[in-house]
């Protein structure tokens, strides 16, 4: 798929079905990006959800100029900050994940895959949010510079520039290890 434009354009079409692949694809991402943001995982399941059903209700706003997963994202970027300067103080509560596995191999590579990650994002929590975004938006969605900048609303040479930094700050911050974890 490339990044849902063919799906979008099914869907206008007609195709109920292409919107559900759309989902399929990126709601999860979409709701993590906005979740670095707001840091509660249930507002920001509802601002995607939200995100998602402006490409229902309001149809022809995307001129797929951008790919479709840019677009969500900068929708969701946008949606997400309303929400930060709008919300009022709420206790937050984690949940916890349980593992589905199988044997002790499995399950040793599970807890050594979640170290990972905790350490990744315990390390991008300690960076400034522009950083830790186009990281996010560069490494982890796999979108380009041009991409990344067009979300963040900057130039490409300020994401390069972005994420330069934040490469030498999580050098220091995870060590020589840290190379290899990102």
């Amino acid at each position: 798929m490339d990044n849902g434009a063919s799906s979008y354009r099914r869907f206008l079409d007609g195709d109920e079905s292409a919107f559900d692949e759309i989902m399929n694809e990126l709601f999860d991402n979409l709701v993590f990006f906005i979740n670095g943001h707001v840091n509660d995982f249930y507002a920001a399941e509802d601002i995607a959800i939200n995100t998602f059903s402006d490409l229902i209700v309001h149809r022809g706003r995307y001129n797929f100029k951008v790919k479709l997963k840019t677009y969500l994202f900068m929708i969701g970027r946008c949606r997400a900050l309303n929400y930060i300067k709008h919300r009022r103080t709420h206790a937050e509560t984690e949940l916890s994940e349980e593992l589905s596995v199988e044997d002790e191999s499995s399950i040793f590579e599970a807890v050594l895959k979640d170290e990972r990650r905790r350490r990744i994002y315990s390390a991008l929590e300690v960076l400034p949010s522009d950083m830790r975004t186009a990281v996010y938006l560069v490494y982890f969605e796999d979108m380009t510079y041009d991409d990344a900048a067009k979300v963040m609303k900057k130039n490409k040479k300020q994401v390069d520039n972005l994420l330069y930094r934040a490469k030498k700050e999580l050098t220091v911050i995870l060590g020589k290890d840290g190379e290899h974890l990102i």
